[in-house]
């Protein structure tokens, strides 16, 4: 059953949901069947007869499926459905019993680290096949590596590489020292190191099969193919993307025979398909719709996810790249009123530059609690009495968005009391992916992002000076020498308590400078069917689906 907590008072209206539920799922189950675009093979016979298929909305239309490419967790939610990295993280334990997920071996069946911390060698799982046949070995692995990574190799991805840079910066050489063990070298200590090979929210390092990419090349994504718990079947662009059971998974073969993602970027347009039956799970559910489906019998599922929802600032802007204005409008943002009355508690209100799930985060109220006298206060003393005008760009769908235009319009109206006037760009989840990247441009003062890591070297990527967009995600040219300098000596530490200790000095160095703006974190609620078992919310911005179950 879900992490939820909320078992008592749905056990009441279980039978009524689920006799209503399974007629549902008749009638569902008999359309995908008529829908011959489908194509879900066997459709009528064994366990698809049974509608053992599951189907999930999803907030937005899902990037490309390469993982090694893509952004964004609504993507990386399906990809790592497809695809397998060499370290993994513990998905089936919930948010509450493990606030940071333990790292666990995935592709590599073990690893060891040198003393020295600069070279990590891995020992390849055995007896694991590519959906196309391939086995996988140490030379698949490095063939995916050298594609991110080795710009003197064939297979060399520049879209790939940009997206991970930051996994490969410290790398100086990959080698295969037999058939099973891989070895990477560094050019110093890189303590987030594996931690970051199981990351999948900006670019991943999961594993592609090395003939599928001979073979496709950069077009990869139009025939994915892993060694994960699900298969690719079909895409259709705005309707679904279709996979189906992994029958020879290494691991644990999938309880249900296919998982179905559709794309469904109106909230009230998921919840009445949950509704109807026509889909068994929907992700960020309208958060004035989340009691009444839970009275009428549906599961609440949320956690504590590594978000933040913030606001990055224009280093190049006239006005914020002013400290005093940048510290004004995070004193003026109504933090607590966002996540109780827009959000309806479905998010916390952000009091840190980083999320709670991890090691370093540090709270901080001082800086973050509403104060609009001394906001206004801070802007007069800088000359901006009468205010200013500027540019906030957003999406209006997306991962970890929540609903990212109704939040813009609420920080809106909260900077209009200390005279702030906030014009509102929006974009489609994807293609404003592409013009966050790119680094915010003259006349945009804000730019918005729903991200966070289980690892506090993500501040790291949105902040340091050597990352800076284009080629890095700090996308407002943040630039602080003492900063650098801490994150710098975070990294080196081979010791974690000691990497910690140092993270938590660059976040208070973060807060004071106002770099940042955190909103609020997203819990992350999901709501299911009540025939739906074994979805956990664990604390990760994704799911394991192997032991989801349909249980009628």
């Amino acid at each position: 059953m879900p992490d939820d907590g909320r078992d008592a008072g749905r056990a009441g209206a279980w039978k009524t949901s689920a006799r209503a539920a399974r007629s549902r799922r008749l009638r569902r189950l008999l359309s995908l069947c008529a829908a011959a675009a489908l194509a879900l093979s066997g459709c009528g016979t064994g366990n698809a007869g049974t509608g053992n298929t599951l189907v999930i909305a999803i907030e937005s239309e899902a990037d490309v499926l390469d993982p090694q490419v893509a952004g964004g967790w609504v993507t990386w939610r399906i990809n790592q459905q497809i695809f397998e990295p060499l370290v993994t993280e513990d998905l089936r334990t919930p948010s509450r019993q493990a606030p940071v997920p333990a790292l666990q071996p995935a592709l590599a069946e073990s690893w060891e680290i040198s003393p020295d911390g600069r070279s990590y060698t891995f020992h390849i799982r055995r007896g694991v096949t590519f959906h196309d046949g391939t086995p996988l070995d140490a030379a698949a692995v490095e063939y995916n590596f050298r594609r991110m990574w080795d710009k003197a190799a064939p297979q060399y991805s520049a879209k790939a590489a940009g997206q991970t840079n930051f996994i490969w910066q410290y790398t100086s050489s990959i080698q295969t020292v037999d058939q099973y063990t891989l070895v990477v070298n560094l050019t110093q200590p890189f303590s987030p190191f594996l931690r970051m090979l199981a990351q999948g929210g900006n670019g991943s390092t999961a594993i592609i099969s090395p003939t599928a990419l001979r073979k496709y090349g950069e077009d990869i994504a139009d025939h994915p193919v892993g060694t994960g718990p699900f298969v690719f079947e079909q895409r259709i662009r705005g309707e679904r993307i279709s996979l189906v059971r992994n029958e020879k998974y290494w691991g644990t073969v999938p309880s249900v025979r296919g998982v179905v993602f559709r794309p469904m970027p109106d909230a009230s347009a998921r919840v009445a398909a949950l509704r109807s039956g026509d889909v068994d799970i929907i992700a960020v559910p309208s958060p004035d719709s989340i009691d009444n489906l839970v009275e009428e019998g549906y599961q609440l599922s949320e956690g504590r996810p590594p978000h933040v929802w913030y606001l990055s600032f224009n280093m190049k802007d006239p006005y914020t790249s002013r400290k005093e204005v940048r510290q004004a409008i995070n004193l003026a943002l109504n933090r607590e009123g966002m996540a109780k009355d827009l959000l309806r508690g479905t998010a916390n209100p952000a009091y840190g530059v980083q999320a709670p799930a991890n090691d370093a985060y540090v709270e901080r109220t001082d800086a973050y609690a509403r104060d609009v006298a001394e906001a206004k206060r801070l802007l007069t003393s800088v000359g901006l009495q009468n205010g200013f005008d500027t540019t906030l760009i957003t999406s209006v769908d997306g991962s970890g968005q929540i609903i990212p235009t109704q939040m813009a319009e609420y920080i809106q109206q909260n900077l209009a009391e200390i005279g702030v006037r906030v014009h509102i760009e929006t974009q489609e989840w994807i293609s404003y992916l592409g013009t966050w990247a790119q680094g915010m441009q003259p006349g945009v003062g804000m730019a918005q992002m729903s991200w966070g890591m289980t690892t506090p070297y993500w501040l790291y990527i949105v902040t340091s000076s050597t990352l800076q967009a284009p080629e890095g995600s700090n996308v407002g040219y943040y630039s602080n020498p003492q900063l650098d300098a801490v994150m710098a000596e975070a990294i080196r530490a081979t010791d974690e308590d000691e990497a910690n200790a140092y993270w938590r000095q660059a976040n208070d160095i973060v807060t004071e400078d106002a770099a940042l703006a955190p909103v609020v974190n997203d819990k992350a609620p999901y709501v299911l069917a009540p025939y739906v078992a074994g979805f956990v919310s664990a604390s990760e911005e994704w799911y394991d689906l192997k032991e989801v179950k349909l249980e009628r």
